[in-house]
Formats: structure tokens, C-alpha cells, sequence
């Protein structure tokens, strides 16, 4: 039966209530259209200072431009509490938009109007239709030049169509907005200067919770966070019932023995804050505090009533990396945690929170394999670690196969490639030798070019720097999982060899200036190396080992200070993802919280030749 909250003084939302989620594709604006839902809500004041894209709290969110961590907020609008759900737009976060889903009972699917449907656009689509969701489609950016609302919503129909959505489903609202200029109407070309219209949409077209307020308490948990106070926080709706502070509760995991627990606090949301109540009704997204040691998708219920419901069923990993301790000369230098047990701890605890994770030992106590979305959703992991202390190795990534029929398969890719024209020929010329094949191309007015092709994952890899190479940085590409295929058996990768540091020591301006007509460094001088550290690329396709720590001879006619006026070449400098894009076989990249290395496996020449002459075999 579908309530809303009824109007008691003891119970934690007295208003009618809506719970949505807000979808789109990265950068689409969806974190701005709920700084303005906040701003014209009333959720600050009048003279307080807010930051831009305030929902993206976490600072690898800011650094980035981009949401990572789905999060919790809510507004008030006339007499309805509108609880609302910023999620993450890149597809490697899927699983972060899997789970939010089922707290909410519709979705604003933000689509820019001038880029119009990409591939996490569909991803998100697809999720919320395959749920029974009625998605309000909001075109957002009608301001932006190049906009063309009409024939994005045209796309928009077309797209609902191909995912099979339902009669009424098809028949989706259509809002106009510019979440940058905080306003929105039901017509492109209307005069507006609020987000009303979308504020009365969401109460015209969103149902209330469909939920029971009789009968035992009941609770999917979808989302869990951290409290230095508190400990483990549980976010979740609740299904069926009223929740007291201080009741007792059943955990009912999904593949263990069901665990007795006490809520020692409880939260809703109220604007940007978590408000603590006495209790809450069914319908609300709520925060427990008390309980240790919970999986998403248990259940929370009632201790005379140990109901499950269904578990949240995410895709698959499809791509792996090894973790390993850290074995270079440098080891334990920048980091606190270097230990196996470290690594294996951090490790099975991000899969707690990280239902897209997957983590498994290996034959060496040393070694784990993480798997994951893709390189953005293992690289964020990473970095996270770094941050905290954690010092590790990673290997190159692979890509996970399977059996389908008897046939070995690889994951295929959806890639949309938006260019300027003269790019288009390289781009294509790249792609070739990748695999990739081409399915569509529109040529757009204002010169650019937008092609998409489906191409196994591995092309994929390393692909992006000689891509922003290629465009001179004009270019954007976008990738989504498509499905699994027949293996498409050898690809090409990386073309060029890479200098190889020879002895441990400080590189040095003299040394540099006499490499760079071998190719391109990755360092700059005075910094530390050892033997079989990767410090460039080599010029041609086969590894040189070279000196980069040598110094220039000192005379009585030569001083120190000769090397003032050496002319260097800027290195090019390598972040995490262009690290571990870069890296092949028998390569590792060094995570330390201060530092970003590559290297060989084997750190000395005998013994990768060695391992070579084996391989031959």
C-alpha cells in the first residue's frame, strides 16, 4: 500500500515525503542542480557563504571535479520533505548507483542539451527502468552554446525505446533547466528564474514511498559511512514499521548467521545535516548507529520477525590488478603501513562499503588480486590508500574472461569519441590496430565530430594519453561496459621501449641533458632512483638501460656550479591513472604516499634476461 508519513508528533518526518535520486552522465550537472534545490529550498541562509558543488564533500571529489561517493540530503518544499540522492556519473561507480536505486522510488535523469545522451546515460536509464522507476528527464545547460534541447529530447524518447521501457515509462515529463543559473521550465524558450517548475514536477510525478507502516521494522541497507564518534553508520529506507533509538534489531546478512544488535543513534536528513531523532517510520532513508561489521545489502529487522529481503544484485567486475608489498630499495621510506596484513585488512574492508570490489589472496601471502569496474574505480581505490599511509606495489591491469558457451570471452566497451575534425583521421588510425570497430559517426555543426565504436576493453589500455596527445587536448572520449564477446585475440599496445635506471643514486641536469635525444623522462633532476627503475621512454621499441645519475667531472677550470646553465627538457610527469595505463607485463607501479614509481619486476638486467630467455622458451 502506498503512504505517506502520517502527522504524528512522535514520529521523525511529519510531512508527506519523496525519495529521489538524481542520474545523468559525468558532468552533466548534477551535483549544481542540488546546490540550487538547496539554495532556493532554504536550506542556508541568506548570508552564508557556500561552496560551489557542495555535495562533493570528499576532497578527491573537488580535486577531480567529479562524484565519487553517492550522498544523502533532503529539502523541504511547501508541506513535502524531499529526501534526495546526489550519485556518482562515471560508469566505474556503477555500482554506487545500483544501490541507491532501491532507496528511492523515482529519478531526475539529467541529460546535457547540447552533448545529449552518453553512454553512463544509458547505463543509469537502464538500472532505472529495469526497476520499474518513471524517470523525469531534465535537459540540462539550455544556456550552454551549441544547445539543441529539442533534438536531445528526441534522443532522449529514442533511447527509451532501444532499453524497453514500458507505455508509461515512455511517457516521461520533460523539464528545461540551467542548473549553473538555478532555473528551469517546462518549455526551452519560457522566461524562468527559479527551479519551481521542477519542484512541483517532482511532487506531480514522483509517487510517495511505496512502504508499509504496519507490521515489524524492516530495512534493506544500501550505503554505509563513518563516524570517528560513532563508529559504523547504516543508511537505508525503511521498508516496513517505526524504528526506535535504543530497540534491539536482527542483521540478517546474505551468506551468514544473523546477528543480534542495538540502535544506539538515530539520524535522518535534513538539508546538508544528519538530524538525530527517537524514531522514524516507514518510507524515511535513515542512518543507524550501533552495529559493527555490516555487509550492504543485509537486512535489518525486526528480532521476532528475521525477514531478508532481496540482496542488491550489482555487474560484475571486469577488470583485475595485483596488490603487493612493497619490495624496492625505497620500501618503507614515505609509508606507515607497508605490511601484508596492512594491505589485507585495508583491502577486505573497502569491500564492505565497495559492493563493486572484489578481493582475493593469491598463492603468495604477499599478493592480492583486486577486482574492480575499471582503471578509474581501482586507481580511486588506490589513491585513497596512498592518502591514508599505505605503501604497495600494482601490476598491469587484465581484463577478467569467461566461458560463455564454450567460447572464451573479454569484456567489449561502448566508446564515444567527441573530436574536433582534423582529429578524426588519427583517432581513427589509433583505433585500428586496437581492435576497435566503428559503429556510428555524426558530424556536428560547430565542427566536431562524435564516433562510436565498440572495442574490447584491453584496447583500451593506454589509450587515453596518445588520445589527449593526438587532439592536443581538445578531444573527450567516454567508454561504458557492452557485453562479453569471443577474445579478439592479439592487440597492440605500447610501441616503445623505456630507460631503465642503471645504479641507485640522484639524477642529475648533466645526465638528463645527454638522454633526452633518447627519448622522453619522466623525472627531473635531484630526484632519488635505483637499478631497474623505469625514468622515461625510450625513442625506439626496445628498453635501454642508462645512467641518469652521472656527474659531471670536476676540475680546476669546472666547478659544481657548471651545470647552472644546462638546458632541459620539462619531464613529462606521470599521475596514478597514466602510471598504471602505462605500465606491461613484468612492470610494477610503487604507490607510496609520496611518491609515484615504475619499474621492473626484475630490478636487474641479468635477471630480466633471465626471465626473458625463459618466456622464449
Amino acid at each position: 500500500m502506498t503512504i505517506c508519513l502520517p502527522e504524528h508528533t512522535d514520529i521523525a518526518c511529519t510531512a508527506p515525503l519523496r525519495n529521489i535520486a538524481i542520474i545523468a552522465h559525468v558532468d552533466h550537472g548534477k551535483t549544481t542542480l542540488v546546490d540550487e534545490m538547496l539554495k532556493q529550498a532554504g536550506a542556508f541562509r541568506a548570508n552564508q557563504q557556500v561552496e560551489e558543488r557542495v555535495m562533493d564533500s570528499n576532497p578527491l571529489e573537488r580535486e577531480r571535479g567529479i562524484t565519487i561517493l553517492a550522498k544523502n540530503t533532503s529539502v523541504r518544499w511547501r508541506d513535502t520533505k524531499i529526501n534526495i540522492v546526489d550519485t556518482p556519473g562515471h560508469a566505474d561507480f556503477g555500482g554506487e548507483v545500483e544501490r541507491i536505486l532501491r532507496m528511492v522510488d523515482g529519478v531526475l535523469l539529467l541529460v546535457d542539451a547540447a552533448e545529449g545522451p552518453m553512454p553512463q546515460t544509458r547505463f543509469v536509464l537502464r538500472k532505472a527502468l529495469e526497476l520499474g522507476l518513471r524517470p523525469i528527464v531534465v535537459i540540462n545547460k539550455i544556456d550552454r552554446q551549441g544547445s539543441r534541447p529539442h533534438q536531445v529530447h528526441d534522443e532522449v524518447f529514442d533511447l527509451f525505446v532501444e532499453l524497453g521501457a514500458s507505455d508509461a515509462q515512455l511517457d516521461f515529463p520533460t523539464i528545461f533547466a540551467s542548473a549553473k543559473h538555478g532555473t528551469a521550465a517546462w518549455d526551452p524558450d519560457a522566461d524562468t528564474d527559479s527551479l519551481v517548475p521542477l519542484f512541483e514536477g517532482i511532487l506531480k510525478h514522483v509517487p510517495p514511498p511505496c512502504v508499509s507502516q504496519d507490521g515489524p521494522f524492516q530495512m534493506l541497507i544500501s550505503t554505509l559511512d563513518y563516524s570517528p564518534y560513532l563508529g559504523q553508520l547504516i543508511i537505508g529506507r525503511i521498508e516496513r514499521g517505526v524504528i526506535h533509538t535504543g530497540e534491539s534489531v536482527l542483521l540478517v546478512p546474505l551468506d551468514s548467521p544473523a546477528v543480534r544488535g542495538k540502535v544506539s543513534r538515530l539520524y535522518t536528513f535534513e538539508n546538508l545535516q544528519r538530524a538525530e531523532v527517537a524514531e522514524a517510520a516507514a518510507g524515511e532513508i535513515v542512518a543507524l548507529a550501533g552495529l559493527e561489521g555490516v555487509v550492504i545489502g543485509s537486512t535489518l529487522c525486526h528480532p521476532d520477525t528475521p525477514d531478508a529481503l532481496p540482496g542488491i544484485a550489482v555487474d560484475e567486475p571486469t577488470m583485475s590488478v595485483d596488490f603487493m608489498v612493497n619490495t624496492s630499495p625505497f620500501a618503507g621510506r614515505e609509508g606507515k603501513f607497508l605490511t601484508s596484513r596492512h594491505l589485507r585488512e585495508r583491502l577486505l574492508r573497502e569491500t564492505q562499503s565497495n559492493i563493486s570490489l572484489r578481493v582475493e589472496e593469491t598463492d603468495s601471502p604477499d599478493v592480492f588480486q583486486v577486482s574492480g569496474r575499471g582503471e578509474l574505480h581501482l586507481t580511486i581505490l588506490m589513491e585513497v590508500m596512498r592518502r591514508e599511509g599505505y605503501e604497495f606495489m600494482v601490476s598491469q591491469p587484465r581484463v577478467i574472461t569467461r566461458q560463455v558457451d564454450g567460447v572464451m570471452c573479454e569484456p567489449y566497451e561502448e566508446l564515444l569519441i567527441d573530436v574536433p575534425e582534423q582529429s578524426v583521421g588519427v583517432v581513427m588510425e589509433k583505433l585500428g590496430p586496437r581492435r576497435a570497430e566503428l559503429l556510428d559517426m555524426q558530424v556536428h555543426d560547430d565542427g566536431r565530430t562524435r564516433l562510436r565504436y565498440r572495442i574490447p576493453t584491453r584496447g583500451l589500455f593506454g589509450y587515453r594519453t596518445e588520445f589527449l596527445t593526438d587532439t592536443r587536448g581538445a578531444g573527450i572520449m567516454h567508454h561504458l561496459f557492452l557485453e562479453y564477446a569471443p577474445v579478439a585475440g592479439t592487440l597492440t599496445r605500447r610501441t616503445r621501449g623505456v630507460l631503465i635506471a642503471m645504479s641507485q643514486g640522484t639524477s642529475t641536469g648533466y645526465a638528463i641533458e645527454s638522454l633526452q635525444e633518447r627519448g622522453m623522462l619522466f623525472i627531473g633532476p635531484g630526484v632519488e632512483v635505483y637499478e631497474g627503475m623505469i625514468v622515461g621512454e625510450h625513442a625506439r621499441d626496445n628498453d635501454l638501460v642508462v645512467n641518469i645519475t652521472k656527474m659531471k667531472k670536476l676540475t680546476n677550470m669546472r666547478s659544481s656550479n657548471a651545470e647552472i646553465d644546462v638546458s632541459l627538457i620539462p619531464p613529462r610527469l606521470l599521475t596514478l591513472e597514466s602510471a598504471i595505463e602505462y605500465i606491461e607485463d613484468q612492470e610494477y607501479v610503487e604507490v607510496t604516499p609520496e611518491s609515484i614509481r615504475l619499474r621492473k619486476r626484475h630490478l636487474k638486467a641479468h635477471e630480466r634476461d633471465k626471465a626473458r630467455e625463459a618466456a622464449q622458451r
